[in-house]
């Protein structure tokens, strides 16, 4: 009868409803789901020899949600407003139908229920979770530029409070087992194997056919309403809030907080009217289907390994080395031993080697303080981790990655000691994030299995890492070093070599012409207020005083060593001489650059002013807000021509997850697609007569904007 959801009628009149959507790993809402669904819905009710309902599901997961990959397709193409209200109120009225049937309803909660699996346990009369550590359950749709559509901002308000509930859906904060039954979310916590004797013994004794909020009289804890000055000031607090996080770029969460606040003033069925409107002004928004193909179908298929060779066995890895007990080698250190896997870590001597174990130690002591980790797991960590001078330790290490200085000469001293005790089959990684791979594997003894993995800092937070084939590097070695990945549960993606890679070329096109645009005249505030405002997490000037000019420095140096006569000065080099020779303002470590740091507060420099006199027609914030998101974009689109970057996808989840490229645009090519490739064309011409040549587009660019070929295919 179904397909995705086994029904049956045991000895005691209780209706067993089983998700188990057919060839899928997890359970999704699609329409057919929905479908059956009702179906199911409509018997329980119907039927007077059946006293209620448990719904559970035959997988790991209760439900993980919509299915979002269905979404982005419908969402590709230009939606009507009537599409996107039908769209809205696809599901809503199947939960309602089913929390006043008459007939008692427990949900028997076996695995995570996110989004509209939680809102199908909501709608439920009874929720009993299992007692599982892996278990999430929470509505984080505004993470991804949606909002909860199946009354979702109407029952956790009214069912935790508004002040409660709030807070929840605008962080997408998910909550394990015992944290729910907390919060007032669940009704009870069972073992596993004992889920749905409890669900049969509460609907056998003690049944509810009605929701508290159909009940006469009902009124939301805490109150609700634009009257009460507790809740107003809470409205009010969170709408700044949002406005001061987002600078107004994301419409998901505004949104939300307009359907709660208009919503619970109101009885549930215009709450849920009002839920739908502004869903539905959501999906027409072009954010949403931008940061959902992004951040969870493109995202995802990456971390499934979508560019992993098939045909290579998997690897197993289970021991790392790490050369270079630094920032970035401590942190790939602890990534490493938190997945599981026994470290090595290695420095120029023993005592540089647990000075690096040590700052890590501390960090993770901070954290556990803090009620982030339990002391066992940094023990663990911290444990798995071993610290030497001695590069013969190196022989037990399935995969080893060098983490020193961006030099040629110090990485190539490196890689010889290395190799000299690198067993047979092992990898050698660089954590490069600029020097050519191919140039580097010229003199190992195994170039096939010399790979590099651009990991960012810091490394334990930042998910991505960029992986960099050279011309001599084997699919093996290219399939392990992605297995590696997986065991870090990282994201990755896969270009090509060449001096720069993606990420940081991208980066540095946006970095040299925010240092032009200050060399011209423009305001160091209005360029940091600017970036701000555009989405990016902070200003450019602050970002390079916070690295370090002189890494930006040494970079161009080395490309202006390697590229000889063919190389030409730009006016941010300029800029990066002038600051790191004559003036000796590196940064933030040294206590100033662009900003002075008194007392650790940041300062612009007075002294800006005099180095780079301000023009007296200042570009408007549009303008400085529009190159800073076309440098990057124009760049990423020369990756993709010259073969970098092979899949626009993979660029966009790259500018996101490792540059921090706004995420309301859904990345780089995201961007483009959106404001239309000829109009892209257009503008970056315009951009070219006033901030340089290198906004002028190439011509197989143009070609592309005149066939009206975007990079994400249409439906």
């Amino acid at each position: 009868m179904f397909e995705n959801i086994q029904f049956c009628v045991n000895d005691d009149g209780i209706a067993i409803i089983t998700f188990d959507s057919a060839d899928q790993s997890a359970n999704t809402i699609t329409p057919l789901f929905r479908d059956e669904l009702v179906q199911a819905v409509q018997r329980v009710s119907s039927d007077p020899t059946i006293l209620g309902a448990i719904i559970t599901s035959a997988k790991k997961d209760f439900v993980a949600g919509g299915d979002l990959k269905r979404l982005v397709r419908d969402l590709s193409g230009e939606i009507s407003a009537k599409d996107a209200f039908a769209m809205a109120t696809s599901f809503s009225p199947l939960l309602r139908s089913l929390e006043t049937c008459g007939k008692p309803f427990v949900a028997a909660i076996n695995g995570s229920a996110l989004g509209g699996g939680l809102e199908i346990a909501l709608a439920c009369h009874y929720r009993i979770v299992a007692d599982d550590p892996k278990l999430l359950l929470g509505l984080p749709e505004v993470t991804l530029g949606l909002m909860p559509g199946a009354g979702g901002t109407q029952r956790l308000p009214r069912l935790l409070g508004i002040a409660q509930a709030l807070p929840l859906m605008l962080k997408g904060t998910l909550l394990g087992a015992q944290a729910a039954l907390e919060k007032g979310l669940v009704d009870e916590v069972v073992a596993t194997d004992g889920l749905l004797a409890a669900a049969t013994q509460w609907l056998l004794q003690s049944p509810r056919t009605v929701q508290p909020w159909d009940e006469k009289g009902f009124s939301i804890p805490g109150g609700a309403g634009f009257a009460d000055v507790e809740l107003g000031n809470l409205y009010n607090l969170t709408a700044t809030q949002i406005a001061r996080d987002t600078a107004r770029n994301l419409p998901a969460p505004i949104a939300l907080l307009t359907a709660v606040a208009r919503g619970t003033a109101v009885p549930l069925e215009q709450g849920l009217h009002i839920e739908a409107c502004e869903f539905a002004k959501l999906v027409m928004d072009p954010t949403a289907r931008n940061m959902v193909r992004t951040l969870f179908v493109n995202k995802g298929e990456l971390e499934k390994l979508i560019r992993r060779p098939n045909a290579i066995p998997p690897a197993s890895i289970r021991c790392v080395g790490v050369v270079g007990a630094g920032l970035m080698g401590a942190g790939i250190a602890h990534s490493s031993a938190a997945a599981g896997l026994q470290v090595i870590l290695l420095d120029a001597t023993a005592a540089q080697a647990t000075a690096g174990k040590q700052r890590l130690a501390d960090e993770l002591a901070k954290r556990v303080s803090k009620g982030r980790l339990q002391a066992e797991a940094a023990e663990a960590i911290l444990g798995r981790i071993r610290v030497t001078a001695d590069y013969a330790a190196l022989s037990e290490c399935d995969l080893v990655v060098e983490a020193v200085f961006e030099d040629l000469a110090v990485k190539a001293e490196v890689f010889a000691k290395v190799q000299a005790h690198l067993r047979g089959g092992a990898i050698l990684a660089s954590n490069t994030s600029t020097l050519p791979i191919s140039e580097m594997a010229r003199d190992l003894h195994a170039p096939a299995l010399f790979i590099g993995l651009h990991f960012f800092s810091p490394v334990d937070r930042m998910p991505l890492v960029e992986v960099v084939v050279g011309e001599a590097t084997s699919e093996q070695c290219l399939a392990h070093a992605l297995d590696y990945i997986r065991l870090l549960r990282k994201t990755p993606i896969v270009v090509k070599d060449s001096r720069g890679f993606f990420t940081s070329r991208v980066i540095a096109a946006y970095l040299q012409d925010v240092l032009t645009m200050l060399a011209s005249g423009v305001k160091p505030a209005l360029i940091d207020n600017a970036a701000r405002q555009a989405g990016f997490a902070m200003g450019p000037l602050s970002l390079m005083d916070d690295i370090g000019l002189e890494n930006g420095y040494k970079a161009a140096k080395a490309e202006a060593a390697a590229l000889g006569n063919a190389w030409e000065p730009s006016p941010s080099f300029n800029v990066q001489r002038l600051f790191c020779e004559e003036l000796g303002r590196t940064g933030r470590r040294v206590g100033k650059g662009f900003y002075d740091y008194p007392e650790g507060k940041r300062a612009l420099w007075s002294g800006l002013d005099q180095v780079f006199p301000p023009l007296i027609q200042q570009p408007s914030v549009a303008q400085v807000k529009q190159r800073m998101l076309y440098s990057q974009a124009l760049e990423a689109a020369k990756c993709l021509h010259e073969g970098v970057i092979t899949d626009p996808g993979e660029a966009d989840v790259g500018s996101v997850l490792g540059i921090g490229f706004p995420t309301w645009t859904g990345g780089v090519f995201s961007l483009i697609d959106t404001v239309g490739v000829a109009t892209f064309v257009e503008q970056c011409d315009v951009l070219s007569q006033t901030a340089g040549e290198r906004f002028r587009p190439a011509t197989w660019l143009r070609e592309r904007a005149a066939r009206g070929e975007p990079f994400y295919p249409q439906p």
